[in-house]
């Protein structure tokens, strides 16, 4: 049977991670459709009338609560998850009123989401039961999902339990997945893309050492040089100079 399932959430890191993590590990919903405001969101509603939603409530044009109201008027509201940052008893009230199953408060678990679309699914279509192996094609998106976090976060304080949630599993096995996929650890590869980020600031000749050392995520500077050292086999004050 097929299911449709809407996820509204202004946050692109939120709307897109989720989507990935649900197509990645079920195949049970066969369209899921992104909307970044209520506006897109009521608009998906009219036309595709997804059986399943995940929705913010803050958002811009139209909020998750007028969304609600709007799609209740027309008899048309999905069975609605809400995910809020806001706490506030007024939302979540008037979010249960309007028929909402659930309303839990951001951050939450990749694997909990997964989890409450299926509980949703089973609620609306009945139950299925399914055992899904992670093919190698799988192993390897769930890497390119951490590298990419890495390549957007890597001057941020990041660490493996960080971006193990953005990719919806354990700091363990990820880190496992690294050492098989790129036969090196977390911590070494995130040390290899602040030392090419490094490399570029060097070139430019504009930063001071100790300022591109912060600007990459180090706290230390002797630390980051001995960390350069290692990677390009050269200090970066030697480095600096061989790219003039």
């Amino acid at each position: 049977m097929s299911i449709k399932l809407l996820i509204a959430d202004d946050e692109d890191i939120i709307r897109n991670g989720i989507s990935k993590y649900i197509q990645l590990h079920t195949d049970r919903f066969d369209k899921i459709y992104l909307a970044a405001n209520g506006k897109e969101a009521m608009d998906i509603i009219f036309r595709d009338k997804p059986d399943i939603m995940f929705l913010d409530v803050q958002m811009p044009l139209m909020d998750g609560i007028e969304v609600m109201q709007e799609a209740k008027r027309a008899d048309i509201l999905p069975y609605t998850l809400i995910l809020s940052a806001y706490d506030e008893f007024k939302y979540c009230q008037q979010a249960l009123r309007l028929g909402a199953r659930e309303y839990l408060l951001k951050p939450v678990r990749s694997s909990d989401i997964l989890q409450m679309a299926n509980r949703a699914a089973d609620e609306l279509f009945g139950e299925r039961k399914t055992v899904r192996i992670e093919s190698a094609e799988e192993k390897n998106h769930l890497v390119e999902l951490a590298r990419e976090y890495v390549e957007e976060h890597y001057y941020e304080n990041l660490m493996l339990a960080d971006v193990a949630q953005k990719a919806g599993i354990s700091a363990g096995y990820l880190s496992t997945l690294f050492q098989r996929q790129l036969s090196k650890g977390f911590v070494d590869y995130l040390n290899e893309v602040r030392i090419e980020h490094a490399c570029t600031y060097l070139r430019q000749n504009y930063l001071k050492t100790y300022e591109v050392a912060y600007k990459v995520g180090f706290k230390d500077e002797k630390y980051f040089s001995k960390v350069f050292k290692k990677v390009k086999g050269q200090s970066p004050s030697e480095y600096r100079k061989s790219n003039q």
